[in-house]
């Protein structure tokens, strides 16, 4: 039992119960700020609930807290597993936990007292940047040593991406950031702004992609009960993901006066993109092929599918506002926070939700506290996150039209306003999924008692 216990329990607990912790602040801190939408003055000039700072504070909180760390605790769940050995290391695990959530606290306080680096997704100050860089580092080497004392030979798909996203995350975040320049996080002009996209949008595609699609590939065969469908798919994925992704951020740029070379270079990349993504959810879904039903019987592999279609979504209209004549319509509206949504909340967040649910009972030994709450969870949070794409969107296509036609700020703001209470509204679904879900996990953990006798802790349960 003491074997079981430290092939990486306590890493993967720790994560999953930060994830469900951060889910709560993240989507409070976003339902603050949708109310301030609505209306400004409401809470009054209090500094640290500025839209400013608490827009900064909520998505990083999400990003990293919530989506970050259940993905990174599912991939300390699944390479040991899918290597049939021990984590290397429980100490570095942990001490990797508690750095991650000590540097994630660090950073929103920083950024509510208005210490920030003021790039997108990249506020964080330099510090904090550094111990990031420490963890992604300090589980890299984890993992890695855990796949040098591997006894599986064959090195699953899922292993590949959450080796390659570590990888890849370290150096996007590194040089995104730019941690040489620690007063400032940045360069200058155009340059930066180039380095801010290719960083801001290589944290959707180097490091929620690759650990989300891990989890899926690792959930779905098992909750099917059958193999993946292609192997060879799954790398032909992996590798396209690889060389297509790291150069599309530029198309956030059309409309500024980046080098056209590049902005021709991610407008190509981005419909490419559809290439590793069809890939992905074709070797999926013919897995699942037939068996729905059975996905959908278990909790956790009801949120990975859901995670699948919303990749879908997401990844089809990626590509669409890549193209220029459909910018000039859709950038800087609405219409991209709705995007931005569907791709961290949809689809990473429902597939990291999955993780939790679907890994928790193998970690336990048990079942979930209440699969009931899960349901209730995962209901709530599709709901929230179906009515955000859809006002967001609608809200968007107003905005776009309007500028469009030379309407000025003043005269648009009015219309949009009951698209905002309808988003707020929508916040109240998710952010009360939060709840039930932080509920119901540290219930499960702490009701938690001996594994003895779960298949999958032997590491003989797989794809």
């Amino acid at each position: 039992m003491k074997a079981r216990e430290s092939n990486g329990q306590m890493t993967v607990k720790s994560f999953f119960l930060s994830s469900a912790f951060w889910m709560v602040m993240g989507t409070l801190a976003g339902l603050t700020g949708a109310v301030e939408l609505i209306a400004p003055d409401l809470l009054g000039n209090v500094p640290w609930l500025v839209f400013g700072r608490l827009r900064q504070a909520h998505t990083n909180m999400v990003m990293f807290g919530f989506v970050g760390s259940a993905l990174l605790g599912a991939a300390h769940f699944l390479v040991p597993r899918l290597l049939r050995t021990q984590l290397h290391s429980e100490r570095i695990g942990l001490f990797c936990v508690v750095l991650w959530d000590l540097a994630i606290g660090v950073g929103v306080a920083a950024l509510t007292m208005g210490y920030t680096q003021n790039r997108e997704y990249a506020e964080f100050i330099w510090p904090v940047d550094v111990a990031i860089l420490i963890v992604l580092l300090g589980i890299f080497y984890n993992l890695l040593m855990t796949v040098r004392k591997r006894g599986e030979n064959l090195l699953y798909v899922s292993v590949w991406y959450v080796m390659g996203a570590l990888i890849f995350t370290f150096l996007s975040y590194f040089f995104g950031n730019a941690v040489w320049a620690p007063q400032t996080g940045s360069i200058w002009g155009i340059p930066d702004a180039i380095l801010a996209w290719f960083y801001g949008h290589n944290i959707l595609g180097f490091f929620f992609t690759p650990l989300a699609v891990a989890v899926a590939y690792y959930v779905i065969p098992i909750v099917t009960g059958r193999p993946l469908y292609s192997h060879t798919l799954s790398l032909v994925g992996f590798w396209s993901l690889l060389l297509l992704y790291s150069h599309i951020g530029t198309h956030h740029l059309l409309q500024a006066p980046a080098p056209t070379w590049l902005k021709v270079v991610a407008i190509t990349g981005s419909i490419g993109m559809l290439v590793p993504v069809m890939t992905v959810l074709i070797n999926l879904w013919l897995t699942m092929k037939g068996r729905i039903s059975v996905i959908h019987t278990d909790i956790g592999g009801k949120f990975v599918f859901a995670g699948t279609v919303w990749y879908l979504f997401t990844c089809l209209q990626g590509p669409l506002q890549s193209l220029p004549y459909i910018q000039k319509v859709t950038h800087f509206t609405n219409w991209v926070v709705a995007h931005a949504h569907m791709g961290v909340l949809g689809f990473a967040g429902m597939t990291a939700l999955g993780g939790i649910y679907f890994m928790l009972p193998r970690i336990t030994g048990r079942p979930i506290y209440s699969e009931t709450l899960a349901d209730i969870q995962y209901w709530l949070v599709l709901t929230g996150m179906t009515g955000f794409f859809g006002i967001l969107t609608a809200a968007g296509l107003v905005q776009g039209h309007a500028w469009l036609n030379g309407e000025v700020v003043y005269r648009v703001l009015p219309q949009l306003h009951p698209y905002m209470v309808a988003r707020a509204a929508s916040g109240i679904f998710i952010v009360a999924g939060a709840l039930v879900g932080l509920y119901n996990i540290v219930m499960s953990l702490r009701e938690a008692r001996s594994n003895v006798g779960s298949g999958d802790l032997t590491g003989q349960e797989g794809p």
